[in-house]
């Protein structure tokens, strides 16, 4: 017994330090995040900020795979930006649906002769489409199916201008983000790669690129992921900017200079987490050569994605991530407690093995030992269920202020019943939804080996353009 005693005791310390860690973390997030934003207004306000009419030109490439519901809409979405310089390449990997025609027809687009030059591997072309009767070129490159990342590398291959950005076939980009997040890239001649925001775009209407009246979504589920997706693209990856630490750039919205890209190695085929593993081998190959650079976020460069609507896709979504996670630090396990990577490793590189890839087994562990505490009644029930509802209503606090804080500083109108509506769902998320991921995030790696490359499927909705 008091051996058992002395066990608990350990670890009910451990966990006091671990969600103050956590806490600490989040807190900082959205502090720095707020006060990063507020003051990027102040300066718009005094027209202190970077106005130009010189266009960089950019590649778009849009890897598709079965997304005939989506894709055209996406494509029509791309023509619509506030740019001048730019091409679309979408990649077909191969899908087993009409994606391809869809694209054919809409755009009346002839099928070319076109040599691509194979500066990173990816399968073999199998016909090539392409049409100049558009505000910019598009192209579609039918592809043997390969996975993400290969339709990745077809698209650097493909691609004629020396940044490319990568984007999903179900995202809509917003009207000014091409601008936005090529602002950011000219601010230092440094900056090797950018990530915008996504925000779910699951029942908002989309008028030109811009979102019109935009609410917190009606659906249970999706409001969830959009509360989740505010704390995280507003507070963590702006804290994380702060010392060029940012590990992951959404495979949603990312620019990237492509000659570093094709130097590195382009995308890995053999990973489902293609976004973060490309990230991190930029940081490495460019520490490994003594390489200047930056890996920046752009707050205001939003791109609208659709979320899962039903539970099933989320967990499948989700699992999908954390193989993804563990696949990207397992390969840069180098980097962990390492000088040469100074914050990256101590800060980022932590956070992420800690309070994201084991989250969920010390979480179990957690639970596991409440439970044994319990039964030989060695644990303090009222201390125990004080606790959690104080970390609740710490969590309720910051993930509403991150969210009220993204709606304010993007101009729209914030209206009282969403902020109610988000209170009480920031609950049911902490207290219910975390523990479902947790528990999909666990049972991740079974069946791993089949899994690992896998895309996975989502039902897709057609988006809401006007």
């Amino acid at each position: 017994m008091d051996f058992i005693r002395i066990v608990i005791e350990y670890t009910g310390i451990f966990f006091i330090a671990y969600l103050i860690g956590y806490s600490t973390f989040l807190f900082l997030s959205v502090i720095v995040g707020g006060t990063v934003l507020f003051d990027k207004r102040k300066k718009e306000r005094l027209k202190n900020v970077l106005n130009h009419d010189y266009y960089m030109p950019i590649t778009i490439i849009v890897p598709a795979y079965n997304e005939e519901v989506t894709v055209v809409d996406s494509v029509k979405s791309l023509l619509s930006l506030d740019y001048q310089l730019y091409e679309i390449v979408v990649v077909d990997d191969g899908s087993s649906d009409s994606t391809s025609q869809k694209m054919i027809e809409h755009f009346d687009m002839k099928q070319i002769r076109q040599p691509i030059n194979r500066a990173v591997k990816c399968k073999p072309v199998r016909a090539i489409y392409s049409t100049d009767q558009q505000k910019v070129p598009i192209t579609l490159i039918k592809k043997e199916n390969g996975g993400k990342a290969d339709a990745l590398n077809m698209g650097i291959n493909a691609s004629k201008f020396p940044y490319f950005i990568c984007m999903d076939a179900d995202s809509v980009l917003q009207q000014d983000s091409l601008k936005e997040i090529m602002n950011t890239i000219l601010e230092d001649n440094n900056i090797i790669a950018a990530g915008g925001l996504v925000r779910p775009s699951n029942g908002l209407k989309i008028m030109e690129g811009r979102v019109i009246n935009y609410r917190l979504p009606p659906k249970i589920l999706v409001a969830m992921q959009t509360l989740e997706y505010e704390r995280s693209f507003l507070a963590s990856r702006l804290l994380l900017d702060q010392f060029n630490g940012n590990l992951i750039i959404s495979g949603a919205f990312g620019m990237f200079k492509k000659d570093i890209v094709i130097d590195a190695g382009g995308y890995d085929h053999s990973t489902i987490g293609e976004d973060m593993e490309l990230v991190v081998k930029l940081h490495v190959f460019c520490r490994a050569n003594n390489r200047p650079y930056l890996i920046k976020y752009a707050p205001d460069a939003i791109c609208w994605t659709q979320v899962p609507e039903r539970l099933h896709d989320l967990t499948s979504q989700r699992r999908r991530w954390h193989l993804g996670l563990f696949q990207s630090m397992w390969k840069y396990k180098e980097v962990f407690a390492n000088p040469r990577f100074g914050a990256i490793s101590w800060i980022s590189y932590f956070y992420f093995l800690v309070y994201e890839l084991a989250s969920p087994f010390i979480e179990l562990f957690g639970i596991i030992t409440i439970v044994l505490a319990f039964l030989v009644e060695l644990i303090n029930v009222k201390f125990m269920i004080m606790f959690f509802l104080i970390y609740v209503i710490f969590g309720v606090i910051l993930t509403t202020t991150a969210f009220i804080n993204r709606i304010y500083t993007q101009n729209q109108t914030l209206y009282l019943t969403d902020i109610i509506k988000a209170t009480g769902l920031c609950v049911i998320e902490i207290s219910v939804l975390r523990f479902i991921m947790a528990w999909v995030r666990i049972t991740a790696f079974i069946g791993y080996n089949r899994r690992k490359t896998d895309w996975g499927k989502i039902e897709r909705q057609k988006i809401n353009l006007r």
